[in-house]
């Protein structure tokens, strides 16, 4: 979302105002800093291991209260999150017009991710401006009979946000060096393959699977793992468990985003359950094996980008060491074309509110 604020902040045809929800109050302050943004509201929802019926009505309980205060024409919310889903409803029982970006994103399967999928549904029921990153996603809210004037294809601002970061660091001999000394514990002769992990619908047996797999990799004398490991206890306790004091298998605590970015760039292989990685993997042109069994972007899997590779150990192990023994598998996937933007969706973004609000 913070390519969309810098852009609408750009803009003299609005009064643009941020609110976050307060989950992960460490992650998410470190991205604010990164872009430069200052939160005017903050519903400070964080509670240790909450419910998500909880959840939900907190976020409607005290967005009803800045919305009621500030009154706004129109309210943008972002991808498939519980906040985004409460957001929508709360904006919807004011009508206040919704603007979804990352809109049309479907995987079929209400429970798969969950409760992902359900929360998109959710939004789109309420969105006036759907800002789709892909004819397919467009493609799919057509079939739900969303009308057509309403769809925007944009491209994904997440590709505009990977891009400017990667520039910021790319670009800076400093900032290189820094995160080379951040990692100065890697091995350069050693394949680098990084993990990220936390769905819902993994947690117990699914994480469980993910650790032995993650195990038996680190057997190898070739690769290294680096895996920062989410906040939830559900995944915290059990990684922590499987995974520390395993040699090779680096655990740390969440990233910030450029230093992300960085290790991301270093890494061959990605090795996720993440949407966003989905997207920005193919963009840094690294091989993205998704460890789930259905994904609301088929479009990476089309494409060549993103292999699904779900929970079984078996599977994983032999993906990862395919992708690290056959270059010519490699390749292939590190070659494919990112079907998810160019970096300017925030850009298209304002000008179609410029263009239908103004």
């Amino acid at each position: 979302m913070a390519p969309v604020i810098r852009a609408l902040r750009g803009s003299t045809q609005f009064v643009t105002k941020v609110c976050i929800s307060g989950q992960h109050g460490e992650l998410l302050h470190s991205v604010l800093r990164l872009f430069d943004i200052t939160p005017d509201f903050d519903l400070n929802v964080m509670r240790p291991n909450q419910r998500l019926d909880d959840l939900t009505i907190n976020i409607l309980d005290r967005l009803g209260g800045v919305l009621d205060n500030f009154q706004p024409a129109l309210m943008l919310v972002q991808g498939d999150t519980t906040t985004a889903m409460a957001a929508s409803l709360s904006a919807f029982y004011r009508k206040i017009m919704v603007g979804h970006v990352e809109a049309g994103l479907r995987s079929g399967n209400m429970y798969a991710p969950w409760p992902e999928e359900f929360n998109r549904r959710v939004a789109s029921l309420t969105t006036r401006f759907h800002f789709a990153p892909t004819a397919q996603a467009r493609s799919n809210l057509l079939a739900e009979n969303f009308p057509e004037a309403h769809i925007h294809v944009t491209g994904n601002t997440v590709i505009d946000a990977l891009q400017w970061v990667s520039a910021c660091i790319g670009d800076s001999a400093e900032r290189i060096s820094f995160f080379d000394k951040m990692f100065d514990y890697l091995d350069p002769k050693r394949r680098l393959v990084l993990v990220t992990g936390h769905r819902r619908e993994s947690f117990g047996e699914g994480f469980l699977s993910i650790c032995r797999a993650v195990k038996r990799l680190a057997a190898r004398d070739d690769i290294q793992i680096v895996y920062p490991v989410h906040p939830n206890p559900n995944v915290r306790e059990v990684v922590n468990s499987e995974l520390s004091g395993v040699n090779g298998v680096f655990l740390i605590d969440p990233l910030d985003y450029e230093p992300f970015v960085y290790l991301m760039g270093r890494a061959s292989v990605l090795l996720t359950d993440s949407g966003g990685i989905q997207e920005e993997g193919p963009s840094l042109g690294k091989p993205v094996l998704v460890m789930r069994e259905v994904t609301e972007r088929p479009e990476a899997v089309l494409a060549g980008t993103v292999r699904l590779v779900g929970t079984c150990a078996d599977r994983i192990v032999s993906e990862v060491g395919r992708l690290i023994d056959d270059k010519n598998a490699y390749e292939a996937m590190a070659r494919a074309i990112n079907p998810y933007g160019d970096g300017q969706a925030a850009q298209r973004i304002r000008s179609v509110l410029e263009r239908e609000l103004c």
